[in-house]
Order: structure tokens, then sequence, then C-alpha cells
């Protein structure tokens, strides 16, 4: 089972970003996006990407970001 640790500060994406981490993203109380890796951030955004040509931009104040650890 994944344990979630919800990504708050811009010290929780820095760490996300050079470890790679898996993250769930979270809008409206659903799913919109599972095991990417946060790519990018700044304070209204954050890129994301699952694949290797999909990358995904979500705004920071709209969604919930969830670090996965297996």
């Amino acid at each position: 089972m994944s344990i979630l640790r919800k990504l708050l500060t811009d010290q929780d994406f820095q760490d996300a970003v050079e470890q790679e981490s898996s993250i769930r993203v979270f809008s409206d109380n659903q799913i919109i996006e599972h095991r990417a890796i946060v790519v990018r951030f700044d304070e209204t955004k954050v890129i994301t990407q699952s694949n290797v040509s999909d990358l995904t931009y979500h705004k920071r104040g709209q969604c919930e970001f969830f670090l996965l650890k297996d």
C-alpha cells in the first residue's frame, strides 16, 4: 500500500524534483494524475510528467499534490 504525504512547501516540491518521486494529483477531490513526477514548479503552477512526451500543467492553488512512497 502506498503512503501519501501532502506536498505543501517549495522545499517539498524541490525534494520531489530532486528524488524524481512519484506523486498523485487531486482536483475537486478526484485523482487527475497518478504516478507522475514533478519536473518543474513555481508559485502558481506545477508541471508533471507521466510519460516520455506527456507534460501536464497544474494550477498549484487549485490542486493537491501527494508524494507516493511504496
